[in-house]
């Protein structure tokens, strides 16, 4: 066995230093963004992360959680201080090394991530699968916005979605810059909408009763599941805020790559994610805990029971239902950003990946791909699957951030062939990440399958299953220093 371990040592060593096999021509074409392309963090990452979160699909549901009283169960503030919690997991676990590589190196996540996951694994994970995902998105968004539109415009949402999809796709395909520059004023009108919504509500807030509304919705559903704990609140909190921006967290290599500095990266993260999800979620539970506080005496009739717990629904409620539909109708509006952005990184995906594919014809398929799921109607029902995915991609941030820690803070470069560390980590995070959808109950799964995606990584980086570092030259070789 010693005799073994010597000449596997010595072989490893010697593959260090010399070329294992002939790199992908993604990794060889790869150009690393000068410093003279990047602009500050105000004009870039925070405008279009931002954007994100200010679309309606995350911040609506933000006190629901298919038990009485959602995360108001335990009262306002702990909703409030365990969003807090979620928006800076979501910054500092699965945002900040993502962007600190991008930053370093001005190579995006599929060539970054090859340091993880191989120079042939990381075609599959991060990169091409990440640009099929966000297709999958860009049907979620084409969908539901377009439904949203139809009624007003009284055109046939199925022609609004062929029109939305390719609008979306062009930007995503000009690059970040102008992803940020539709992310400038749009999302302002989701952001009016909640401080309206907050301002007709805000004075009833003192009056939520949250012993009142739990005991409101098990009279209404005695049969379901219990009020949840403190515990559960914040668990719920994580698996909700953490489940959607898991693949937008690994997505930060992208955005780092646009930033001028480490300064940059913090900013555009504190101010684009964090600050983003408790403004915007944050006034979601506002406004559902002023709505509910202003029918305090009627909670015990079987109507008021029955009131949801999303605050987009509770808009005819807050507004009435004229005002309401106009609003609605802004705020699909405004979910183009979003659009752009899954097809931006989508679009990133391909021409790294594809270098030889022309990007307009893999985009175009791509798109073409979300329309048809969209009209189809497929998408509708296929929420819970991206889900799923957004949240398996804990342990791939997991992964990375151990990577960039053994490495000094400072990218590897490429490993060779499909590098068994990182896929080890990914699997085993993966398997803790769907269990809640196997009826397993694992709280926060999100951040524990990044827990164990970290864990396992370094451990296996311990024991030796590193692949060997392919020595790169020129442009790639300065990326590592």
């Amino acid at each position: 066995v010693r005799q073994h371990n010597r000449i596997r040592n010595l072989t490893m060593n010697n593959q260090q230093t010399q070329p294992v096999s002939q790199l992908p021509g993604y990794i060889t074409s790869a150009v690393p963004n000068p410093k003279s392309n990047r602009a500050p963090w105000y004009k870039n990452t925070a405008p279009t992360y931002a954007g994100i979160f200010l679309w309606f699909v995350f911040w609506q549901d933000a006190a629901k959680a298919g038990a009485p009283g959602g995360t108001l169960a335990q009262g306002v503030g702990w909703a409030l201080l365990s969003l807090v919690i979620a928006a800076f997991v979501c910054h500092f676990l699965f945002y900040l090394v993502p962007g600190l590589l991008g930053m370093k190196t001005g190579l995006p996540l599929y060539i970054v991530g090859t340091s993880t996951f191989g120079a042939q694994g990381g075609f599959i994970m991060p990169g091409f699968l990440m640009g099929v995902l966000q297709f999958g998105w860009v049907g979620v968004n084409v969908y539901f916005s377009s439904l949203a539109l139809s009624p007003m415009l009284h055109v046939d949402a199925r022609i609004i979605m062929v029109i939305w999809g390719a609008l979306a796709a062009f930007v995503g395909l000009k690059g970040i810059q102008y992803v940020a520059k539709v992310a400038t004023y749009l999302p302002l009108i989701p952001l009016v909408v909640l401080l309206w919504l907050a301002a007709s509500t805000i004075g009833n807030v003192s009056s939520f009763d949250r012993n009142a509304l739990v005991a409101a919705q098990t009279a209404a559903n005695p049969t379901g599941p219990a009020a949840l704990s403190m515990m559960g609140v914040l668990a719920m909190m994580l698996t909700y805020v953490v489940g959607f921006f898991a693949t937008a967290g690994a997505a930060g290599v992208d955005f780092g790559l646009n930033s001028r500095d480490e300064k940059d990266v913090s900013m555009g993260g504190l101010v684009g994610i964090a600050l983003a999800i408790i403004v915007t979620a944050g006034l979601s539970l506002l406004i559902v805990a002023g709505a509910y506080g202003g029918m305090k005496d009627a909670l015990g009739t079987a109507a008021t029971s029955k009131l949801s717990l999303s605050s987009f629904e509770l808009i005819p409620t807050i507004l009435g239902p004229d005002k309401a539909k106009w609003v609605m109708f802004l705020l699909a509006i405004a979910a183009f950003p979003p659009a752009c952005f899954s097809a931006f990184i989508a679009a990133n995906s391909f021409k790294t990946t594809l270098p030889n594919v022309n990007p307009f014809i893999s985009v175009g398929i791509g798109t073409t791909v979300s329309v048809i799921l969209a009209i189809t109607g497929v998408v509708a029902k296929a929420i819970s699957v991206f889900v799923i995915i957004g949240a398996s991609f804990g342990p791939i941030c997991g992964a990375m951030l151990v990577d960039y820690l053994l490495n000094g803070k400072r990218w590897s470069g490429p490993r060779a062939g499909f590098n068994p560390a990182g896929w080890v980590a990914w699997a085993a995070g993966f398997v803790v990440g769907i269990l809640p959808n196997l009826g397993v109950n694992v709280p926060a799964a999100p951040v524990l399958a990044f827990v164990v995606g970290a864990v396992v990584y370094f451990l296996c980086a311990k024991i030796g299953m590193l692949s060997p570092v392919v020595p790169v030259t020129g442009a790639l070789a300065e990326a590592t220093k």
